[in-house]
């Protein structure tokens, strides 16, 4: 392999890596949930770079190694647990792309990335919907609670579990049926 086809290769299998990440649908939630900071796009970006240069550094990765790589990269950029499944397709869909590379073959990585972005998509968080109980009592005050919990789930769902606030006993009389909007929120009030 002659030094310009060399550096061509790698450049291609940079394009490939940032292809790969970048239709990574954990990573594009905690970008776009801002989970690694004000800066979750820059550290995006410096993620392809980092798993580039961790490829080229240790040239025998287990499919293990590269997982736990990656994990561990999330974990500490982006605050992200990536429990929903696709970590060991990344990581296998990395490790093929270095093959290629390490055989220099710039067809074949040039191909793979084009079909990551021809299948790429945006994935968006989205609220999570409850159903609501028909025949609950308007006056019930313990009905009242119970929404109040329900509509702090309504958040986008990112696979990540969040303690629930515990309801305090709230006296009858702060709560008062006009200051329950029809979305479910409650109108706090300050006492007079």
């Amino acid at each position: 392999m002659m030094a310009g086809a060399g550096e061509d290769v790698r450049v291609l299998f940079g394009a490939a890596v940032r292809a790969a990440l970048d239709a990574w649908p954990a990573l594009q939630i905690a970008v776009e949930n801002g989970f690694g900071g004000v800066h979750s796009q820059e550290k995006a970006e410096w993620l392809g770079g980092a798993v580039e240069d961790y490829f080229i550094a240790n040239a025998d990765l287990d499919l293990e190694e590269v997982e736990d790589f990656l994990g561990e990269l999330m974990t500490t950029e982006f605050d992200t647990v990536v429990e929903d499944g696709s970590l060991p397709q990344v990581s296998q869909q990395l490790q093929a792309m270095f093959h290629h590379f390490q055989k220099g073959d710039g067809a074949a990585l040039q191909e793979m990335t084009a079909q990551i972005n021809q299948k790429k998509c945006k994935v968006m968080a989205t609220p999570l919907k409850t159903a609501e109980k028909p025949d609950v009592a308007e006056d019930d005050v313990d009905s009242v609670e119970e929404m109040e919990v329900t509509a702090t789930n309504d958040g986008p769902t990112t696979d990540v579990v969040c303690p629930q606030p515990q309801p305090s006993d709230p006296d009858p009389q702060t709560i008062k049926e006009e200051d329950i909007v029809e979305d479910g929120w409650t109108i706090v009030r300050r006492k007079k």
